[in-house]
């Protein structure tokens, strides 16, 4: 099986430059930053795409904070779902092992659902996948029920080219809570729902898969997220139903949204920053374990087009081992990675220190 990793982007100083290195000065409200930046017309016409890259020319509109409108239905779910979870996690001594396992599982298919699907495919196409991995992904995303794929792409592409701005969806600057999960009990900032209205999210619509599942997506939540974890342990080895709901469906779930929450939260405040000391996004291996590879965030904001997030492959990444193994079966292709020379002489430009103690 051929499986090929797609041309490295590489420093302006060597001979297979795929993007030239410029430096530019940018303003991020009031905080005024310098970037190095690889060419983004290049990069454009590698994805197809550079809507998940800062733009520069954003700025907040001056004057008071729009007031902020309670989303109360959401409050309500979100409190119920959290006391299921607590109720979820006292009933684990009874549970059957066969029922742990298949939690496990079902967190492991769903998380992967977010990380290589809507995130590392669909919102930044950092690779490419067959057809029967794009079904694969979006039925785990169904599972995830964490928006159907198109609204996420939109949201997360918004984040990436807003990122910590009144445009921002989650914007961390808002705080720990507003970042995690308060962005989901309120109102969307008018800047969110402007900006993501001016998104080209054109290569989202063409593709069928993802849009059958929009049209679809309530009923596949109810069949992947809750009935089907529910009835294999019921059904198959007896387990009360009881357990079967709460433990692999409810706490599973609870656990599934938090863990994609601390890459907002605490992967925008907690950890070092060796790529870019200038943007809050840190790395913070700890939100790897729980987010399968997504707590590289200080990389991942300065190289979104990385389909690793990372530049160390496989450590605290399954994410990424789960890509390169699609690859090796034929299923997935043309891999982007940025290359060692662009790290280091980002590291160097714009780091803070921190990878010069390893």
């Amino acid at each position: 099986v051929h499986c090929r990793l797609s041309k490295e982007f590489s420093s302006a100083s060597s001979t297979t430059t795929v993007g030239t290195v410029t430096s530019r000065v940018t303003r991020n409200g009031d905080a005024v930053m310098e970037k190095d930046l690889l060419n983004h017309e290049d990069l454009a016409g590698d994805r197809g795409m550079i809507d998940d890259i800062f733009d520069e020319t954003y700025r907040e509109k001056e004057g008071p904070k729009p007031p902020m409108r309670y989303v109360w239905r959401n409050i309500i779910l979100m409190s119920l779902l959290h006391l299921g979870g607590v109720f979820g996690l006292t009933l684990i001594p009874s549970a059957k092992i066969q029922t742990l396992a298949w939690a496990i599982l079902c967190f492991l298919v769903s998380a992967l659902g977010i990380t290589a699907g809507s995130h590392r495919l669909w919102s930044h196409r950092s690779y490419k996948a067959t057809l029967p991995l794009r079904i694969f992904l979006t039925i785990a995303n169904s599972m995830a029920f964490q928006n159907d794929i198109y609204e996420w792409v939109r949201d997360h592409r918004v984040h990436h080219k807003f990122s910590e701005t009144d445009a921002d969806p989650h914007n961390a600057m808002r705080g720990f809570f507003f970042s995690h999960i308060g962005w989901l009990l309120v109102r969307k900032h008018p800047d969110v729902i402007e900006k993501g209205q001016k998104l080209d999210l054109s290569d989202i619509k063409a593709d069928k898969v993802v849009m059958f599942q929009r049209r679809y997506y309530k009923p596949s939540v109810v069949l992947l997220c809750f009935t089907l974890p529910t009835v294999v342990p019921w059904y198959f080895w007896d387990e009360s139903i009881v357990i079967s709901f709460f433990i692999p469906a409810i706490l599973r779930y609870t656990i599934g949204l938090n863990a994609t929450w601390l890459v907002n939260s605490a992967a925008h405040m907690f950890g070092n920053r060796p790529y870019d000391q200038h943007i809050n996004p840190r790395e913070n291996p700890l939100v790897s374990l729980g987010a399968l590879g997504e707590g590289f965030h200080n990389y991942h904001h300065t190289f979104p087009y990385d389909y690793s997030t990372s530049e160390f492959g496989w450590r605290f990444n399954v994410t990424t081992a789960f890509i390169d193994l699609m690859c090796l079966l034929g299923l997935a292709s043309d891999r982007k990675k940025v290359s060692k020379e662009v790290i280091l002489a980002r590291k160097m430009r714009t780091g803070d220190g921190s990878h010069k103690s390893g």
